[in-house]
C-alpha cells in the first residue's frame, strides 16, 4: 500500500511539475542496457559507452539532462539523453549499465521510475 501511496504522490507531483513549469516529468518502467551495444553509434551518433550516465528515450531531444529516481528505493541518478528506445512493453526509459548500477536495480533487471528534466 505504501508504495501504491508514494507512485501515486509522485506522479501527481510529476503532473504538477509538468503542468506549471513547462518542464518535462514522467513515471513508468525502466531497463538497462550495454554490453550488446558498448562502442556501437547510438542514435544521436554519439559511441555508446555502457558506464557512463546516458538513457535513451522515444521522444525527448538528445542532449536532455534527467533526473532518474527509483520508487522503490529513493535512489537518483542525471543522465543525459543519447539514445531511442525503449521498445518494449509500457518502459518510459533505457538506461545505461551504469545508471542502472548507481540506482542499484540491474540485478533485477527492471524497476519503476519518475523521470523529470533539469
Amino acid at each position: 500500500m505504501i508504495k501504491k501511496t508514494v507512485f501515486a504522490a509522485a506522479l501527481a507531483a510529476a503532473v504538477l511539475i509538468t503542468s506549471t513549469a513547462g518542464a518535462f516529468a514522467q513515471c513508468g518502467g525502466a531497463s538497462w542496457y550495454g554490453p550488446g551495444f558498448n562502442g556501437h553509434r547510438s542514435a544521436s551518433g554519439q559511441i555508446f559507452n555502457q558506464n557512463a550516465m546516458t538513457a535513451a528515450h522515444r521522444s525527448l531531444p538528445f542532449g536532455t539532462k534527467l533526473r532518474v529516481t527509483d520508487q522503490n528505493t529513493g535512489n537518483a541518478v542525471i543522465v543525459t539523453i543519447n539514445d531511442r528506445g525503449p521498445y518494449h512493453g509500457r518502459r518510459i526509459i533505457d538506461l545505461s549499465a551504469g545508471a542502472a548500477s548507481k540506482l542499484g536495480f540491474r540485478n533485477r533487471g527492471t524497476t519503476s521510475v519518475c523521470i523529470e528534466q533539469i
